[in-house]
């Protein structure tokens, strides 16, 4: 099923196409924690988390120290910004 066009807020995705996003993102969902995303790019790592009226990611291992990095993204942002945001890194 093909998504909505990039330029749509994340509400206006139906869940099955955030978690297919997701998925073309190379994120992994955690077994346990259904709403809870995981991805590991050249250089850091990060969790998302699917809440109730924003998508929140943690980034870690990123080359400075024992730091962590968390935002949140309203899902009134379209997918586009949202993922141009997240996938940047920290």
């Amino acid at each position: 099923m093909p998504l909505p066009s990039a330029d749509t807020p994340l509400y206006n995705h139906p869940l099955p196409d955030i978690e297919q996003w997701l998925e073309t993102q190379d994120c992994q969902q955690d077994r346990e924690d259904l709403h809870c995303w995981h991805i590991e790019r050249a250089g850091w790592k990060a969790e998302l988390w699917l809440d109730v009226d924003q998508l929140s990611v943690r980034y870690f291992d990123f080359g400075e120290g024992d730091r962590a990095v968390q935002r949140s993204f309203k899902y009134s942002l379209s997918r586009h910004d949202i993922e141009a945001a997240i996938f940047a890194g920290p």
